[in-house]
């Protein structure tokens, strides 16, 4: 009888050491352009999925989900969603104080450029020249450090579904200039070898600071990832991840 029961305490502590299985966290992302996410499955914010889930921490395994931004935004007003999301900034969500939601750390910072054809360029310093003039930007999409450059600019607004999308119909011509992350302009004039034919003019605005965002009931999840994504800007290897895609 004793050996039994011996034999059974061991079962028992040979189960429990091989733990619990690892909880699969979902990430959301809304964004379906380069260099985020890239038609082969690359992109910045895989390799950063990717990233995690090399460190594994807590035991935790991560998973990249895309989701409409209304979808996205509808859910996590109504506390529905059951994950965390990535490349979201505060003011995006009117969290400038960052009391609705849990912020990271920043793992990469952006801005705009006011792109325009070489041939027929359009400054953002003067504006004169900017009244009247056709701008692409993405439909459904809000620019908070520059919205109010952008009314006061007198430009007329052109709705296209991506910046990508927005891009093409300035080379055909179809716009005068576009509103563009400054990642994704710099990724495409690389990608397309567009560097004599596209002119990129920086827009004046704060750098745009690209986090993840929990909601508060998943706390624990956050607080797993939040000191991985605090040593991003000091780690070598993640730089260089984040220098391919500039």
């Amino acid at each position: 009888m004793k050996k039994l029961v011996l034999s059974l305490a061991v079962l028992c502590a040979l189960l429990l050491s091989t733990g619990a299985p690892a909880q699969v966290v979902t990430v959301y992302t809304s964004a379906s352009f380069a260099p985020l996410m890239l038609d082969d499955g690359r992109g910045m914010y895989p390799d950063l999925i990717a990233y995690l889930n090399q460190r594994k921490p807590g035991k935790l395994t991560f998973r990249l989900r895309y989701m409409p931004r209304k979808r996205l935004q509808v859910k996590l007003e109504d506390g529905s969603i059951d994950g965390i999301v990535i490349g979201m900034m505060p003011e995006w969500f009117d969290d400038v104080e960052q009391k609705k939601y849990l912020w990271s750390a920043p793992f990469a910072t952006d801005g705009y450029v006011l792109a325009s054809l070489a041939a027929k360029p359009v400054s953002p310093d003067a504006p004169a020249s900017l009244v009247g003039a056709s701008v692409g930007v993405t439909h459904g999409y809000a620019y908070p450090r520059i919205d109010a450059w952008l009314s006061a600019s007198r430009m007329v607004r052109s709705e296209g579904p991506s910046d990508e999308k927005n891009l093409e119909k300035l080379l055909l011509g179809r716009v005068d200039c576009v509103i563009v992350a400054e990642s994704m302009a710099h990724y495409f004039v690389r990608t397309h070898g567009m560097s004599s034919r596209l002119h990129l003019a920086p827009l004046a605005s704060p750098p745009t600071e690209r986090r993840m965002l929990a909601p508060r009931s998943q706390a624990a999840t956050f607080d797993q990832i939040a000191p991985i994504l605090r040593k991003l800007k000091d780690d070598p290897a993640w730089q260089r991840i984040a220098a391919s895609y500039r």
